[in-house]
């Protein structure tokens, strides 16, 4: 996990819970001005302070990382740009069908809740 990444997970674990940079900083025994530097990538924590920030989020480290299968938006734009068009297309198609299938889903149990009434 690189440093941007490790700041956006500070910094949407922090969100989650209603905080602003000064109360997990406080919460955490740090400078708040770390906690800004952490989450615009500045900075790599340490081990330790991000056991402090954990802590403060009542989080374990486990769970800090546990969140990785999913890529940041600037990743997948990054991939999507490196597509070629035919492969940008069928990547446009694939995305429609699911869509649709969840439509279809959606359609189908709300009207097997209204048949059961």
């Amino acid at each position: 996990m690189n440093n941007k990444a490790v700041g956006e997970r500070i910094k949407e674990l922090r969100e989650l819970r209603k905080m602003n940079c000064n109360e997990l900083a406080n919460k955490a025994g740090i400078s708040p001005t770390y906690i800004y530097q952490l989450e615009r990538g500045e900075k790599s924590p340490t081990v330790e302070y991000l056991g402090y920030i954990c802590w403060a989020l009542q989080i374990s480290l486990a769970e800090f990382f546990s969140v990785q299968d999913k890529p940041s938006e600037d990743e997948v734009s990054d991939r999507i740009s490196s597509l070629t068009f035919e492969q940008q297309r069928l990547l446009n198609l694939f995305l429609n069908s699911l869509n649709q299938t969840d439509a279809d889903c959606r359609t189908a149990t709300t009207g097997e809740a209204q048949k059961d009434r």
